[in-house]
């Protein structure tokens, strides 16, 4: 019998990504293949691509190349790009990095185990060639659903006759394997987008806006907590058109009250939100609803009317200030962050100074500043006013430097609050997780002190004594009454 082959994924990204990959090794392991941590010890590595920003694409090429090196020295015969950047430069990619052995799209990702397969045995596996996908679905949101069935929509499903003991048990399935076994998860809630914002190339290569099925959601949401889970965060390009093409735009207040009664899941949260599409009721839900925690991810990008409409979006100051206000008017403890785009072109001084203002008076709890660089295929990449690189950097500093002053002082703000901490990780004696207002990975983390045999998965009531930066020191107060975690005793 043939030595069973194996595969190691590495992803780089989002939390949207993260989804994707467990597909992909939901997938393979259904077909036979072993998943292995360590790349090194693969014979083929898959790495899951991000093609945002610059940055993101650099790690990408980066990471191919570090796993390109392990070829010859080890089990790694082959390396293969998939994920964002694949799909968007497929055939370029490959041209421009033949250390790559594949170039693999989404289309790829229902038959990725021959395609592995072919790879590793000398076969050739043409690149894969990228297109428009929005132009794969019916331009009117209530037509699509019956289309999706037809395209590849990572981290949206598969057939029912899926083998057995992959996620969900029941009901329309979706082929997913867990690649850690942290107590939080991100669960797909739709993939694409039908924004149209000047600087984003994303709607280009994810497609138009879909929704998942509710019941789907929902029974990921069961299988997940059966696998330990205890937070679920939901990601998708923008989670507040969730429902729009199922005929229910409120179709997430009522989503959120189902995952949020999912026995054994302690915590739901959720991100990308646009702050044009915010409604009351939805509002109410985030920051009304137990289990549920407050926490808004508000896509604000900018705060001066003037950079918004070159952007192709919507807002002004007094109307974001006015958006927290409500917000915190129903929840003084909420969570809010976001990210901002400086050096925009024609961004004078005068807006800058308005971003400024905004950020001065938001109280965010985090805050991501990026420079403004050309994007391929987007409109923003043809407008006239671009700025000189040494004033974008010039701006990323000023603003980067005023945001972390005020993001530790919105932590400080909270020494003496109550705080519930879902424990992460302890090591050598230091416990660390995060409270409500602290997204995975991107928010700040709480040290935990004053609690023995810590257990991963459980949380503490804890009283904030300290900060550091947007981190806090919180001293708990008792374990909660959920249900015992999975884990050893520490």
């Amino acid at each position: 019998m043939p030595e069973t082959r194996t595969v190691a994924l590495v992803t780089l990204g989002c939390a949207r990504n993260e989804v994707d990959s467990e597909e992909l090794a939901g997938r393979l392991e259904a077909d036979g293949w072993r998943l292995v941590d360590d790349a090194s010890e693969a014979d083929v590595a898959v790495v899951n691509t991000c093609g945002f920003v610059e940055a993101a694409k650099k790690d990408s090429v980066d990471a191919l190349l570090e796993a390109n090196d392990l070829k010859g020295h080890g089990r790694t015969q082959a390396v293969v790009a998939v994920g964002c950047m694949a799909e968007r430069y497929g055939k370029e990619l490959a041209e421009a990095l033949p250390e790559a052995d594949g170039v693999l799209g989404f289309d790829d990702y229902a038959d990725i185990s021959n395609r592995l397969n072919t790879i590793l045995s000398g076969g050739h596996v043409e690149a894969h060639t990228p297109r428009d996908r929005r132009k794969l679905l019916p331009l009117t949101p209530v037509e699509r659903q019956a289309a999706a069935a037809e395209i590849a929509l990572p981290g949206h499903g598969a057939p029912a006759d899926l083998p057995e003991g992959l996620a969900p048990a029941s009901g329309p399935r979706t082929l997913r394997k867990r690649l850690d076994d942290a107590p939080v998860a991100s669960i797909k809630l739709a993939s694409g987008c039908d924004r149209r914002c000047s600087f984003c190339a994303i709607p280009a290569f994810r497609g138009s806006f879909v929704s998942r099925r509710p019941g789907d959601v929902l029974n990921e949401a069961v299988w997940l907590a059966g696998q330990g889970v205890r937070e679920v965060v939901l990601v998708s390009e923008n989670n507040t058109s969730y429902g729009k093409d199922l005929g229910d735009i409120r179709l997430l207040e009522t989503l959120l009250t189902e995952i949020a009664a999912v026995e054994g899941i302690e915590r739901v949260r959720v991100s990308y939100l646009q702050p044009a599409e915010m409604r009351p009721g939805l509002i109410d839900v985030m920051t009304g609803t137990d289990k549920v925690v407050p926490y808004f991810d508000l896509s604000f990008q900018h705060s001066a009317p003037a950079v918004l409409r070159r952007m192709r979006r919507f807002g002004s100051t007094e109307q974001f200030l006015g958006l927290l206000e409500s917000i915190r008017a129903k929840a003084p403890e909420a969570g809010a962050r976001s990210n901002f785009i400086v050096g925009f072109p024609g961004e004078t001084e005068e807006d800058y100074a308005e971003l400024e203002r905004f950020i001065t008076h938001a109280g965010l709890d985090a805050i991501g500043v990026f420079g403004y660089s050309d994007e391929d295929g987007t409109e923003a990449a043809g407008y006239d006013g671009k700025l000189d690189q040494d004033t974008v950097n010039d701006r990323v500093a000023r603003l980067s430097k005023l945001a972390e002053e005020l993001t530790a002082q919105r932590a400080e703000q909270r020494i003496g609050s109550e705080v519930t901490v879902l424990v992460e990780s302890v090591e050598d004696g230091v416990v660390e997780g995060r409270a409500p207002h602290q997204a995975p990975e991107t928010d700040g983390l709480t040290t935990l002190l004053g609690v023995e045999d810590a257990l991963v998965g459980r949380f503490y009531r804890a009283v904030v004594t300290g900060t550091e930066g947007v981190d806090l020191i919180a001293e708990a107060v008792a374990a909660t009454e959920a249900p015992e975690p999975v884990g050893a005793e520490v």
